[in-house]
């Protein structure tokens, strides 16, 4: 028997997991190749719903996925491990130890071959540089930031309902610096999430006096990768509920009590957070040799090759993948959206077979199916708002709002079939009936 293929996939994001299940299912099972998927974590979460986690609207563990179950189930290995190293003379990869939260050693540094690798490992936040946000600004990047976030909110409005004193005008303002998909989506969640949070006997609160919520962004407009359009009936309905927006503000500082403006101006807040700009981890810079842009985006061919190795691929939010402006790109690359991981997964899955198959490449070309936009749950149908089919075409309402959760839909039934999908979704819906509407720890 030849030896089998080694692929392995760096990253258990929304494309690394759905690549690692499709390959398990297809070659893990019948032993044509070996597939082994690594991560720095335990568990999945898809990452648009961050901002659901941290507003306390989503129990992470209804939508957790462990790595170690999905790979038992579907047929390839999990290793656990931060990458940190990568030989590509001898075809490896070399993991630092992974620890436990007292600092002792799990799983010691490990070195994988491969025959195939693929690097997805995601995007962090891009603070410029900007001072103080390291210090003082929490970020949505990871299932810890989301439920760090949640928990401070939390014990925020708690804080406020015992004092002696009464509420300070820094209190209860949650300041959103960044108004792109995530922030835009969690300022409208917190304004829905914080007054239910207080309706549970916190009733020296004031929701609509005491709880604040702004939006700061640097550009003229908020959403401003998306059409205009959109981006001011957007505005429109986040300013109905209350959410404060400040556009052309460019943050200089982000200090213990608040932030500074480029034009001087402070804005008191007690909980500030960071979700402007995206950029690739900064240990990818030029890591083993690869070609990177200026936010340490691993450059990759139409293929979704490594410009400089041809056994190494990238995909999603790590990768800059060429991409015309009339296909929806920007600066000429495919945009960081979850859609563009689904898509690149799926053909990587195709570009694999072929290589398997000896056969040539084939390009891959992002299609862009329009955004969404979710505002929480304001009405029976909710405020979804999006653009599709050439861009032109606005919805709102009912049926944005299950364009938006079909999005989510997907990913799950390419992770755990529709038996199991259909399942979850069923438990969630019951377990729903019986907790309280948004989580309070």
């Amino acid at each position: 028997m030849s030896q089998q293929h080694k692929i392995v996939i760096v990253g258990g994001g929304a494309g690394g997991l759905e690549l690692a299940t499709r390959l398990g299912r297809t070659y893990g099972r019948r032993k044509r190749a070996l597939v082994t998927l690594v991560d720095k974590k335990r568990t999945h979460i898809w990452k648009p719903k961050l901002h659901e986690i941290a507003s306390g609207s989503m129990d992470l563990g209804d939508h957790e996925v462990d790595y170690m179950a999905q790979a038992y189930w579907h047929h390839f290995t999990f290793r656990i491990g931060e990458l940190q190293g990568l030989d590509r003379q001898n075809k490896c990869i070399e993991l630092g130890p992974y620890e436990d939260e007292d600092g002792r050693a799990v799983t010691p540094s490990q070195r994988i071959d491969y025959d195939t690798l693929v690097i997805c490992i995601g995007s962090l936040s891009n603070d410029f540089g900007t001072r103080g946000v390291r210090q003082h600004a929490l970020r949505l990047e990871t299932q810890h930031d989301a439920k760090s976030f949640h928990s401070r909110m939390v014990n925020a409005c708690i804080r406020a309902h015992h004092q002696a004193s009464t509420i300070h005008k820094r209190q209860l303002h949650v300041a959103i610096i960044g108004a792109g998909a995530t922030g835009v989506e969690l300022a409208a969640e917190l304004h829905r999430t914080t007054r239910e949070v207080v309706a549970f006997g916190l009733s020296r609160i004031d929701a609509d006096k005491d709880i604040k919520v702004s939006l700061i962004e640097a550009a003229d407009r908020i959403l401003p990768a998306l059409t205009p359009r959109l981006s001011e009936a957007t505005e429109k309905l986040i300013t109905h509920l209350g959410v404060q927006v400040l556009t052309g503000s460019r943050v200089m500082e982000v200090m213990p009590t608040g932030i500074r403006l480029a034009d001087g101006r402070e804005i008191e807040s007690e909980l500030v957070v960071w979700a402007a700009g995206v950029k690739a981890p900064d240990f990818l810079k030029d890591f083993g040799g690869l070609q990177t842009n200026h936010i340490n985006q691993l450059v990759v061919l139409d293929t979704l090759q490594t410009t400089r190795d041809p056994d190494i691929f990238a995909l999603g939010d790590c990768a800059a993948c060429p991409c015309s402006d009339a296909d929806g790109g920007r600066a000429g690359i495919v945009p960081p959206r979850a859609q563009a991981a689904h898509q690149q997964a799926t053909h990587m899955l195709g570009q694999i077979k072929r290589r398997l198959a000896q056969q040539p490449l084939k390009p891959y070309r992002y299609r862009d199916f329009g955004s969404l936009v979710s505002l929480g749950k304001f009405s029976t149908v909710g405020n979804m708002m999006g653009f599709l089919i050439g861009k032109n075409l606005m919805i709102e309402g009912y049926f944005a709002k299950l364009m938006y959760l079909s999005l989510y839909k997907m990913h799950e039934l390419a992770i755990h079939g529709a038996l199991k999908t259909t399942l979850y979704t069923l438990a969630r819906m019951i377990t729903k009936q019986t907790n309280p509407t948004v989580k309070l720890h």
